[in-house]
């Protein structure tokens, strides 16, 4: 017997997620009472002994070294002192994180920065021969301050990356390194928030929001495949949203959690955990109907109508979004329904999106509500694309709905007006030094700025610190976030080709643009499949390896 066979007896849960531990890989930056700190770059073992050697002394009030691990990470550190001189042989210091170097160097309540959801500044009381091991947040620097008189000798300031030890089941490669390093940037993004449940952010928004989740779930099954924590998280909000509220407090993200199950059934064919969502999923189908006017106009709610940030402050635009998301959720329950057996619904889900096709709103110049325009259904997207998304370019794109952008413009059939729109808004955020894809993001917040990982360079801005709107101002603003990954699902789909018609069945049919070539791997419930296309002439010479199971339509 093993003790964890104990513990459940007795009602524990198993932690499902493992421990690296990191070496940061420089110094940012010290004060001049900080020795040695070069030794804190070595690799060591976390294990204090009564023999260390090479030690990192920091000696007196305020003195401090800033050290960076090279890329964010899930998780806090493990700081090893080997000795303290002090008055009482004990020392305080001051432990602040940053997923950007100036964040780690600015107190709590300095531009905005904030220990909201996970601590990210606090200070530890330490004594010698003492491994301290930090709360988990979102990070990629981390600030020791000393503030006791003495010194403290620090063998090792280690990482500690907490994350689920899963295989990559997706790949994608192709001839531009900036793409294949976007999607694997997305990825990892995504991975990071798969945590105890999958949230939206790791160091603010350790929350699930079931809106968000979409292009999330997409990520995880374009790289992991099926995975539990999505069926968890939808449950998890179902389960805490109260009778007569919406879903997270929106209406909108309870339209998103019924396309969630959709696609979620689509993917995995497990028509045994959709029926187990019957009551939830009738009860908001009625709902949504109720929402519907004999115009085919929603009639939602006056308040809490929200998309996305950027479309905020358009009151006609939310109204345009609203209407085809509500549309498609309840296309996409009708379908549920008649899976389910309950053909009354279903027939007044038909009924009631057909009323919903006769009335087209207008998008107001948003690209979000274009795209849920064209995705609906409502309008062409070459009509959007052209008319909408295309002008300005990636002015007006959003994080959270760049895979909805980006897959209306694939519609359209501008691969290449994608793939542009990706090396320069995704590969905006790499030159300015991320390795995870932010809550947001405009291009014109680079004129002039320095990058992530460098310190306050004369008058130029600080992209974290001096920029962010709404509930994201300066360093509030999360550097880690999920619903960031479009371009990940997006160039599986698209540009590899591999769009799934249900579980067992997809279309391979690779779109390169201006590519010379792509490979990859998408994940299935039956194996993988296998992907290598390559320009001849003017179309793609196309192989394709599925695992049995599969069928491939042309």
């Amino acid at each position: 017997m093993k003790v964890s066979d104990i513990l459940t007896d007795i009602g524990s849960k198993r932690d499902e997620r493992v421990r690296d531990f990191l070496t940061p890989c420089r110094v940012v930056a010290k004060s001049t009472n900080v020795f040695d700190a070069k030794n804190l770059t070595e690799e060591r073992e976390g294990q204090v002994t009564l023999s260390d050697m090479g030690l990192c002394v920091i000696r007196g009030v305020g003195s401090f070294v800033l050290l960076d691990f090279g890329f964010e990470f899930s998780g806090g550190v493990r700081i090893c002192v080997s000795n303290v001189r002090s008055e009482n042989g004990r020392a305080d210091i001051l432990v602040r994180f940053g997923e950007s170097a100036t964040e780690a160097m600015t107190p709590v309540g300095e531009k905005n920065s904030t220990n909201d959801h996970a601590n990210r500044e606090f200070k530890m009381n330490v004594g010698r021969l003492s491994m301290n091991e930090t709360n988990e947040s979102g990070l990629r620097f981390v600030y020791i301050e000393m503030l006791t008189k003495g010194d403290i000798g620090l063998k090792a300031v280690q990482g500690m990356f907490v994350h689920r030890d899963l295989e990559w089941r997706g790949i994608f490669e192709c001839s531009d390194t900036r793409l294949t390093k976007i999607w694997n940037t997305a990825a990892y993004t995504v991975f990071l928030n798969m945590q105890d449940y999958l949230w939206d952010g790791i160091k603010r928004d350790r929350l699930v929001w079931v809106g968000d989740l979409n292009t999330e779930i997409k990520t995880i099954l374009a790289v992991f495949g099926e995975n539990d924590i999505v069926p968890q998280s939808l449950d998890l909000i179902r389960d805490t949203t109260r009778e007569g509220e919406w879903m997270n407090g929106i209406s909108s993200y309870s339209m998103w959690w019924v396309i969630n199950q959709y696609e979620w059934y689509l993917a995995t064919g497990n028509k045994r955990y959709l029926a187990s969502q019957d009551d939830a999923l009738y009860e908001l189908l009625r709902r949504f109907i109720r929402s519907v006017g004999d115009d085919g106009r929603e009639q939602l709610m006056r308040t809490g109508r929200f998309l996305d940030w950027q479309s905020s402050d358009n009151p006609k635009a939310i109204h345009a979004g609203l209407q085809a998301l509500l549309k498609l959720a309840i296309e996409y329950g009708g379908r549920m329904c008649t899976l389910l057996g309950n053909k009354d619904l279903a027939l007044d889900c038909e009924v009631c999106v057909d009323k919903m096709a006769r009335y087209v709103p207008y998008h107001s110049g948003s690209k979000q509500a274009a795209a849920l325009l064209s995705l609906s259904g409502l309008r062409a997207a070459e009509d959007m694309n052209t008319n909408v998304l295309t002008p300005g370019g990636v002015h007006g794109y959003s994080t959270f709905f760049g895979y909805y952008i980006l897959k209306t413009k694939g519609d359209a059939g501008d691969v290449d007006g994608a793939l542009d729109d990706i090396r320069r808004y995704w590969g905006g955020m790499l030159d300015m030094g991320a390795t995870t894809f932010w809550e947001d993001f405009n291009v014109d917040w680079m004129k002039n700025a320095f990058r992530i990982d460098e310190l306050p360079l004369g008058s130029m801005h600080d992209i974290h610190g001096d920029f962010g709107e709404y509930c994201y101002k300066n360093f509030r603003h999360s550097l880690c976030h999920g619903w960031a990954s479009g371009p990940c699902p997006f160039l599986s789909e698209y540009v590899l080709g591999v769009k799934r018609l249900s579980c067992d069945t997809f279309v391979v049919d690779p779109l390169l643009g201006d590519l010379d070539w792509v490979h990859g791997k998408y994940p299935t419930p039956f194996g993988e499949i296998e992907v290598e296309a390559e320009m001849r002439g003017y179309r793609p010479s196309v192989k394709v390896k599925a695992p049995r199971g599969i069928k491939i339509k042309k």
